[in-house]
């Protein structure tokens, strides 16, 4: 068949080659030959694609021969290039340079390369282009030369037990690598065995499964194990098998049933929490499963809720256990109805259980019960300060056990103040001694005590009753009013803040405070000068109503507490009046005044005061009694050594003793003792006395200043003391001045009790008259 191109060539085409025979010979092309003249030019015809069977084996094969028609045959180098040629892969195609045939010269495979493109050259013999280059297309022609293959060996499906037909399942896949285009490569489906009925079905084309039929029984058949084909040509060409493993789920459509319809069991009384016995049932569903797990439920013969049910979630048993303790004397026979059910619901389909009831005798043990207190724990109010043998409480028990005739005995299991006397034979508790408030067992108020209850049974049983105990506050304690800081008024009213007072009592409340504070009734002076203004409810301030006279004064003050029966005080009050400056603090003058201030009790000062005449007392009777004494003892000594008179003088060189002596005793210490800072170890040796033995001087002890005037009376007595064993103070004779009275006093000093105003106008002979140790005495101050 010849083709007119418009670049005025024309080409034959040969016939196909995808059969490949034996002899066929190629029709030649004349892609070059020019056109019959004409009057326009036409497009060029596109060469149509040369088809060649894969797998050709004959090789080399013949496929087309082309030729030009502007020289003469053998004037004409024809060449071809492109992949198969002179690209990868190389050496698959070939051309006869001289008479333009075209060979194949390796098999092909469709799969790996379906097509090639060529370009065809001709030239002449001199190497010069006769044409331009044309196209040709090789098309490899498919065979069927690849099974089909399924995308896994097992496919898995689920679905569930009763399911309806048409239910899907699962999808077996395949795929086929020959040419999609051709039956080669046209799938189909099919089941090969299922093992039993046909209870599944596959779309051939699809290859999804589905059910067919009713009648999947998990409790029959629970997995389904099927073969599947697929075969190309439309199913009639080449195979592949793959298994198809299908799993029925479970559902609820058994229900669960008693393994007996009666059962009898024992349990102990007066215990909770122990297994009784065990309800054996039978479920066929899925072990383990919310349709086979079982849920028991008393439905009766257990009003008061003494039995509960569990499931054992390893046998699927249920386990009847006692969940409130069982009185033997009261019930001997319980006969429980119960049923069982799963936890999902039953299917509506599914028949129902012939054994979903069971009835389960129950027999109470008798059993040796310990005592029970009727109020435990029990609580109960004591009054502080109990005294012995005080009931507190009749804390008894009573023996469940009406059957048996036991004894019930008390004694005590926790009492650590060892406080209660409990009867051993009653239970009664009452006090063997008074409870200190201050006891560390004390909480909040509350006393804690446990008592035990024993029977004489076999077994003995013993229980533990509390036994709480409240002490009741009892007002006691009248409120006691304490020391005023600083003790000082200011003698006009407007002037200084006041005195305020305080009180405390050692009642708890509400017997302590508020406090009534009032001047006392019994002296109704005190009203008309003095005035009192609560500040809060424990505290008061006293103020002088009009100008009062400095120095001390004496008050009495009423206190009144809030307990009931309330307690009251009178209580006496001393205050200093002083003049005050302008900024309301006492003047400097008045500082005597101060020092028999507020808070020193009529007691005290009575105590201080005797204490200081009495040892001046004592002073004057020791003077006058050495005085009356020498004189005849004198006399007769001079009259016995006037033979042996022995000019010896011992020289002391203590000069000290008189009035103006003021190293031996500090007079402050007495004047303001308050005033004085802490006495502190001396920074050096204390001088010692000549006479003292061996010059050794004991130690002194520490002494601490008096605190309040009370303590006054004890000081200067540890001070007499200390000041006649002490050896390292010197003189002997040294006069201690125990009191101060005052600037300006008109009292002689000691010594001029016997001597006159000065050493000058004193006489000295009646020495002479004491013996010869005094008669040198008498010549060296005596007259000439």
């Amino acid at each position: 068949k010849a083709f007119t191109l418009d670049h005025g060539l024309s080409w034959s085409q040969g016939l196909g080659l995808s059969s490949g025979a034996a002899g066929l010979q190629p029709r030649t092309l004349y892609p070059w030959r020019p056109a019959p003249a004409l009057g326009r030019v036409r497009r060029a015809w596109v060469i149509p694609p040369i088809s060649v069977s894969e797998n050709h084996k004959r090789l080399p094969y013949p496929l087309v021969q082309i030729k030009s028609d502007k020289q003469q045959l053998g004037s004409v180098i024809y060449s071809i290039q492109g992949p198969g040629v002179d690209e990868e892969p190389r050496g698959v195609f070939s051309i006869d340079k001289f008479t333009g045939r075209v060979f194949l010269n390796a098999i092909l495979d469709r799969e790996e390369t379906d097509r090639f493109r060529l370009r065809a050259f001709a030239l002449d013999l001199g190497g010069s282009t006769l044409e331009d280059p044309t196209d040709l297309e090789i098309v490899v022609v498919d065979q069927n030369d690849n099974r089909p293959a399924f995308l896994q060996e097992v496919f898995t499906g689920h679905v569930l037990e009763g399911a309806a037909p048409g239910t899907y399942v699962t999808r077996a896949e395949a795929t086929d690598a020959d040419d999609p285009d051709t039956d080669n490569a046209a799938l189909r489906y099919s089941i090969l065995q299922q093992g039993g009925p046909e209870l599944f079905s596959i779309d051939q084309h699809t290859g999804e499964i589905r059910t067919v039929q009713v009648g999947l029984d998990r409790e029959v058949v629970a997995t389904y194990n099927l073969t599947l084909q697929v075969a190309d040509m439309s199913g009639e060409g080449l195979t592949a098998t793959a298994s198809a493993i299908i799993s029925l789920d479970d559902v609820n459509d058994n229900a669960p049933e008693f393994t007996r319809d009666q059962l009898s069991m024992e349990a102990a009384e007066a215990v909770s929490g122990v297994d009784v016995g065990r309800l054996e049932v039978e479920d066929r569903d899925l072990p383990g499963s919310p349709n086979w797990v079982a849920r028991f439920t008393i439905l009766e013969g257990d009003p008061d809720g003494q039995f509960t049910i569990r499931t054992d979630p390893k046998t699927n048993e249920g386990v009847l256990s006692v969940a409130k303790p069982l009185d033997h004397e009261s019930r001997e026979h319980y006969e429980l109805t119960v049923s069982v059910q799963n936890e999902s619901p039953l299917q509506a389909a599914a028949p129902r259980a012939q054994r979903g009831q069971t009835t389960v005798h129950v027999r109470v043990q008798d059993a040796n019960e310990a005592p029970v207190f009727p109020e435990n724990p029990l609580r109960t109010s004591l009054a502080e300060g109990a005294p012995p043998g005080t009931p507190v409480a009749i804390f008894s028990a009573r023996d469940p056990d009406t059957q048996q005739l036991q004894r019930i005995s008390y004694s005590k299991d926790y009492d650590p103040e060892d406080w209660l006397q409990v009867d051993r034979a009653t239970g009664r508790v009452q006090t063997q001694r008074v409870l200190s408030p201050a006891s560390p067992f004390l909480k909040d108020g509350w006393y804690r005590a446990i008592i035990l209850a024993l029977d004489d049974g076999s077994p003995p049983s013993t229980s533990t009753g509390t036994l709480s105990i409240e002490i009741l506050e009892v007002n006691d304690h009248a409120p006691v009013l304490a020391p005023a800081s600083p003790s000082s008024l200011c003698s006009e009213p407007e002037q200084g803040p006041g005195l305020l007072l305080g009180a405390t009592d050692e009642d708890l409340p509400p017997h302590g405070a508020p406090f009534l504070f009032q001047l006392s009734p019994r002296f109704p002076e005190l009203s008309r000068n003095w005035s009192l203004s609560q500040v809060n409810v424990s505290h008061t301030r006293l103020r002088p109503r009009h100008q009062i006279p400095e120095g001390l004064h004496r008050l009495s003050l009423l206190l009144r507490d809030s307990g009931q029966p309330p307690q009251q005080r009178e209580q006496p009050l001393n205050v200093t009046v002083c003049r005050c400056g302008p900024d309301g603090a006492c003047l400097p003058g008045a500082a005597a005044l101060r020092a028999g201030g507020a808070g020193v009790s009529l007691g005290a000062l009575v105590i201080v005061l005797s204490s200081a005449i009495l040892l001046l007392l004592l002073v004057l009777l020791a003077a006058l009694r050495s005085r009356f004494q020498q004189q005849p003892r004198d006399k007769g000594l001079l009259h016995g050594l006037q033979d042996d008179l022995r000019d010896n003088i011992l020289n002391y060189d203590e000069q000290g003793g008189g009035e103006e002596d003021q190293d031996a005793y500090d007079i402050n210490q007495l004047r303001h003792p308050a005033e004085l800072p802490a006495l502190s170890l001396p920074l050096g040796r204390p001088p010692l006395r000549r006479d003292a033995p061996f010059g050794h001087v004991p130690p002194q002890p520490h002494r601490v200043l008096p605190s309040s005037p009370a303590d006054i009376a004890s000081f200067i007595s540890d001070g007499l003391e200390a000041a006649d064993t002490d050896p390292s103070v010197p003189p002997y004779d040294t006069a201690l001045i125990y009191d101060y009275e005052g600037d300006g006093s008109v009292a002689g000093t000691l010594s001029s009790i016997l001597s006159s105003l000065g050493d000058e106008d004193q006489d000295y002979d009646y020495l002479r008259d004491w013996g010869p140790r005094f008669a040198r005495l008498a010549d060296m101050y005596g007259h000439p």
